[in-house]
This record gives structure tokens, C-alpha cells and sequence, in this order.
């Protein structure tokens, strides 16, 4: 099989991209790629529009054996390009964005249904030609046939403060037959938003993508940035920078094996990682002077550089889980009734998992080893010992038990990190000139892209933001077939993809 290194040899390479290459290819080289994909041979990691310099698209793709990133750019003149869903799934729903977002047409596309467009805007294609808005009409879900079937729509309104996302199960009794989401209701239009913001007001939008994981997209925000610029931030903004990434990795575990043994009814379980979560948030505060760590990432280096008061909060709290978070995972596992609900609940296969290239707890818990940690360069993380959890089962109990042991690794992480954090400048100022520059980083749920491009001012041309999400939410689908209606909460939670993440 072709590394990515040589599909791509045939194309130019682009000067001044930072971080990792881009290649300008022709339509033949674009295809190349995309039956690349196909095969399995590499891992889609975005695709996305732009018209900054004229129509084109990217696809940042990504060759694990070799551990190699590179996006190649197709130029669009006529408005359209060679469709990469019709070869490799996981990217029609980009496609389908493109489509909304960019009125470029992938050629070929297996499915031409709009994706975030509900008919609303008032304009079509908002970030290309901007005609006046239409109607959407009702969207047409993929129809299923057979005998004793019935549908049962819920959403986009839940109860709870969560977000909108409508899903349309069909079901033959109780058992699922096919699940469908129709998502983008909280779009935002950040994109929009970002093209001709600095690149401090963008790293804001940037850092609001999905609320709870502010500081992964911020950090990924931040290192195209100085990617694209050439900018080296200062050792102790990267090592609090690390820290930062496991504290909201460690709160955001914490909430969600809770949350996901209270969709089993089993509240005791909630309460106590609720109570621990606290204790994380609290800390964070202290050290940090915002409870999520917003705004505290910025291109250049960090905005807050905590005392050591602050620090001493979260060494302390790393004892105190230490100590209590144990006897939580052997209530866990130790539960019958729990675990009745969750082993073999929910199940992905290791195949769909590699074709997704799902990030994150669910591709870990469905034998992907892939962790953005890995592919981080001369920062902290190659400093730091740890392990990347992997099971193979797939289901909602694989899910919790990859949540559990990658909180043991933070809190190992984040004593390392206290261990090594020396004094120093915490920022650099950026300079203003052209540039561009792509990142990855290991959020909470996965990993997380952030591709930027700057104009001779060094003001933002193009911003792209990729959530886990968009890999995640299509295994939902997958995930529930053959079980039960009722099942549907605990699985989404175990997944636990971001509404907000994906639709931007």
C-alpha cells in the first residue's frame, strides 16, 4: 500500500505551512487519496471548504503507521470537486457542509441531502455566493422497509438543559432497527465569524466550539497559530498549557461516568463523581480564576500564570481522587445490576471504529489506539510517561472502563507536570505577517484540528475547527442497532459526542 507521503508526491508543496505540509494536487491525486481512504490505508482527519484565496477544498489526512499528517488542496473553478463520500463514508457529511456552507458541489456525492442548511438562514451558501435565502421543506430521513415497523422521533427539544439534535429511530418492538440524526440546529457560523477577527479575538470563538472542552480547542487554536507564524511559546505556558488539557480531561471523565450510570438508574454513582468533579472544577478555579479555564489559553502562551497557592489546590486534589476515586470503580464494577446494562450494550466494531478513525474514548474502547498525545512533537507530552488505554469490546462498558483508567493517567500526568513546572514567562507576542498553520490536539473526547490562514496584516483569512464529533456521532447510529429504544440514553451518553462541536 502507498504511504501518504508518496499519493501526495505528485502535487506541490505549499511554502510557509506550518506545523504539518500541504500539498497543492490535481483531480487525479485528489481521487488517489480519496481510494486511499477507501482502502484503509490512511485516516481522514477533515474536509473542509474555503474561498480565502478562491474556491478550493483541504483534506488533512493522516498515515498512522508512519505518523504523518499532510492536507492536500484541490482548486475549484468550476465550482465543484471529485466527491471523497462515494469512496470513504466518514466524509459525506463534511461534504454535505461544504455543500451548505460553500455552494461547492462534490461530484459524484452519494448523498445530496443538505446537512447543516434547515432552510433558515434567510441566505443559501452563506460563505459563497450568497443568494437569497429558500425554504427547506421536510427533510427526507433514509427510508427503511419491512414488516411491524414503526417510528418513534424524539427531539430536537429534550428534557434537561442539553442541546438540540432530532433523532428518528425505527423500530420492530422495542428492538432498533435504524437510527437516523438530524443535527445542526445550533450552528453559529464561527467560521463566518473568525475571517477577519485577530488572532486573540479568534482564539475567543475558538475556545467556545463546545463549552466543556474550551481548552483543547483553545490549545489547538493557539498551535496553528504559532505554527503558522513561527512563534515558540515560553516552557512554563506549554507545561501549564499540558496541565490545563488533563484538568478538563479529568473533570469531563468524571461527569461522565456518573452521568452514565444515572441513565442506568443508578444515582449513587452520579453523586459521587458529581462530588469529585466539583472538587476538580473548584481547584481549577483557584488556580486558574475560571472554573472551565475559558479564555485562559491564548495564541503566544497562556493569559494566567497561577501561584503557588493556586498549584498547591491541585496537588491537593490529585490526592484526595486518589484516594476516593478506587472505591468508586469498585462499586462500579462490583455492581451486578450496572453492569447488566452496560456489557454488551451499545457495541462498535474494531472495522467501524479504524473506517471512522473515531477518536477518543470510543475508538480506544473499540481497539483504536490513536492518541494526538502521541503526534505532539518537543512538547510536555513527550516529556511525560503514560500509557494509552485500549479494550477491544466496543460497547458502553468498554466506554466507562477507558474513562476510568485515563483518569489514573491524568493524575499521573498532572503530578509529573506539578513536578517539573519551572518559573518563567508565560507569553510571546505574535508578529503580524502572512502565514498558516494546522494542529492537533487531544481533547477530552478525541482529537481536535484547528487549520488557520493569515493575511499580510496577520489578521485571520480562514479559520477551520474540526470536533471528534463528526467521526463519533454517525457510530450512534451503528451503536444501537439491535438493541433496545430504552437503551438509546445510556448509549448516547456514552459516547457523550458534542452537538455543539459538530455543528459550529
Amino acid at each position: 500500500m502507498q504511504a501518504l507521503g508518496d499519493i501526495l508526491r505528485t502535487g506541490r508543496a505549499i511554502d510557509g505551512a506550518g506545523g504539518w505540509p500541504r500539498v497543492q494536487v490535481d483531480a487525479a491525486t485528489w481521487t488517489a487519496a480519496a481510494e486511499r481512504l477507501g482502502e484503509g490505508g490512511l485516516t481522514l482527519l477533515d474536509l473542509w471548504g474555503d474561498r480565502s484565496r478562491g474556491p478550493q477544498v483541504h483534506m488533512a489526512l493522516l498515515d498512522e503507521a508512519a505518523s504523518e499528517i499532510a492536507t492536500a488542496t484541490l482548486d475549484c473553478p468550476d465550482e465543484s470537486f471529485p466527491s471523497v463520500g462515494w469512496l470513504h463514508p466518514p466524509a459525506i457529511r463534511l461534504e454535505r457542509a461544504i455543500r451548505d456552507l460553500f455552494g461547492l458541489e462534490p461530484v459524484g456525492a452519494p448523498d445530496p441531502r443538505p446537512w447543516l442548511d434547515h432552510g433558515r438562514w434567510g441566505v443559501r451558501q452563506p460563505l459563497g455566493s450568497r443568494p437569497p435565502g429558500q425554504g427547506g421543506g421536510a427533510y427526507p430521513f433514509l427510508p427503511v422497509e419491512g414488516e411491524s415497523l414503526h417510528q418513534v422521533p424524539v427531539g430536537p427539544v429534550h428534557a434537561g438543559i442539553i442541546e438540540p439534535g432530532h433523532f428518528r429511530f425505527t423500530a420492530n418492538g422495542e428492538t432498533v432497527v435504524r437510527l437516523e440524526a438530524r443535527l445542526g440546529y445550533v450552528h453559529r457560523g464561527l467560521e463566518s465569524l473568525m475571517a477577519g477577527a485577530t488572532p486573540g479575538h479568534a482564539a475567543r470563538l475558538a475556545g467556545r466550539a463546545s463549552g466543556d472542552s474550551t481548552v483543547a480547542y483553545a490549545c489547538a487554536f493557539a498551535q496553528a497559530v504559532e505554527a503558522g507564524l513561527g512563534v515558540r511559546v515560553p516552557f512554563r505556558a506549554a507545561w501549564l498549557r499540558t496541565l490545563m488539557l488533563e484538568l478538563e480531561r479529568l473533570a469531563n471523565h468524571l461527569g461522565d461516568i456518573g452521568a452514565i450510570c444515572n441513565d442506568a438508574a443508578f444515582a449513587l454513582m452520579h453523586a459521587h463523581t458529581g462530588v469529585l468533579r466539583e472538587r476538580v472544577l473548584r481547584a481549577v478555579g483557584q488556580a486558574f480564576g475560571h472554573r472551565l479555564m475559558m479564555d485562559r489559553v491564548v495564541p503566544g502562551g497562556v493569559a494566567v500564570d497561577p501561584d503557588g497557592r493556586g498549584l498547591e489546590a491541585v496537588a491537593g486534589l490529585v490526592d484526595e481522587i486518589r484516594l476516593r476515586f478506587p472505591p468508586l470503580v469498585e462499586l462500579y464494577d462490583n455492581t451486578t445490576s450496572l453492569q447488566d446494562r452496560t456489557v454488551g450494550t451499545g457495541a462498535v466494531t474494531a472495522a467501524l471504529a479504524r473506517r471512522f478513525g473515531a477518536g477518543g474514548f470510543v475508538g480506544r474502547a473499540s481497539g483504536r489506539a490513536f492518541d494526538a498525545r502521541r503526534l505532539s512533537g518537543d512538547g510536555p507530552y513527550r516529556m511525560l510517561a503514560f500509557d494509552v488505554p485500549v479494550l477491544q469490546e466496543g460497547d458502553v462498558n468498554a466506554r466507562v472502563w477507558i474513562r476510568i483508567h485515563e483518569i489514573e493517567q491524568s493524575l499521573s500526568l498532572i503530578a509529573g507536570i506539578l513536578d517539573r513546572l519551572a518559573e518563567g514567562p508565560v507569553r510571546v507576542e505574535l508578529p503580524s505577517r502572512a502565514g498558516e498553520g494546522l494542529a492537533l490536539v487531544e481533547g477530552f473526547r478525541g482529537d481536535i484540528l484547528a487549520w488557520v490562514r493569515f493575511d499580510e496584516d496577520g489578521r485571520v483569512l480562514r479559520g477551520r475547527l474540526r470536533d471528534p464529533s463528526w467521526f463519533q456521532w454517525p457510530l450512534v447510529e451503528a451503536a444501537i442497532e439491535g438493541n433496545i429504544v430504552a437503551d438509546f440514553p445510556l448509549c448516547n451518553k456514552s459516547f457523550n459526542c458534542s452537538y455543539a462541536g459538530q455543528d459550529l
